[in-house]
């Protein structure tokens, strides 16, 4: 979903900026006071943006001006929240534009706003919502990747045809036609995204399951909804 460099209108570039901008301050501020209660999620923190720079470095030729990959945000906000994750995605999606010429500077605001905001958001959703119908932490975070992923494929599905309407059936035609295109790759990644998201939660329960319960995690669903 990283769209290149110099695709996106300088108009439409700066206004992504300036809607991911909230977020992203809010993010630190929550990443900070995350570390400042609970220094000990450091390493699990290093971690959850790890996993997000690995798997949505690995793209596949999609879209023209873009691509498809998974996005590895869902299982980072399951584990701290999905304003945490408007920060670690930044920053993932920054090194990745300088250093891997994956995106771009002057797309990054949409970029975040894709990936790093609203697949985060709607992956925590589904993840509660599912929680709170009694699923299982497997299940929760099954669907809160893959979810969460498509939702970011969504997204830029809609900004690509923001800056690139169908000269005959305008924003409509070409969000179909971007989202058509994006679904042939995306969804077996989602899928994939998913199954890998609980067999490392499952890990995770194993090696660092105290943090887990510090975070939450482990609640049930009785706990969830309260």
């Amino acid at each position: 979903m990283h769209i290149a460099e110099g695709y996106l209108p300088p108009v439409q570039a700066a206004a992504w900026f300036a809607v991911s901008a909230p977020f992203v301050v809010h993010g630190s501020r929550a990443l900070v006071r995350q570390v400042r209660q609970d220094p000990e999620t450091k390493l699990l923190l290093g971690a959850a943006g790890a996993f997000t720079f690995v798997l949505s470095a690995l793209k596949i030729p999609s879209v023209t001006g873009s691509c498809s990959h998974p996005t590895g945000t869902g299982l980072g906000a399951v584990l701290f929240r999905p304003p945490v994750m408007s920060v670690l995605g930044g920053i993932v999606l920054l090194f990745q534009a300088v250093l891997l010429a994956h995106g771009g500077l002057s797309t990054l605001g949409a970029n975040i706003f894709s990936m790093a905001i609203i697949g985060p958001w709607v992956a925590y959703g589904v993840y509660l919502l599912v929680r709170r119908a009694g699923g299982g932490l497997g299940v929760a975070v099954f669907a809160a990747a893959a979810l969460g992923d498509l939702a970011t494929y969504c997204v830029t599905s809609a900004q690509l045809a923001l800056a690139f309407p169908d000269p005959s059936t305008g924003f409509a035609g070409a969000l179909a036609k971007f989202g058509g295109i994006f679904a042939v790759t995306q969804i077996p990644l989602a899928v994939s995204e998913g199954l890998l998201s609980v067999l490392v939660i499952r890990l995770l329960t194993r090696t660092s399951g105290d943090d887990l319960r510090r975070l939450g995690v482990f609640r049930t669903a009785a706990e969830v909804r309260a």
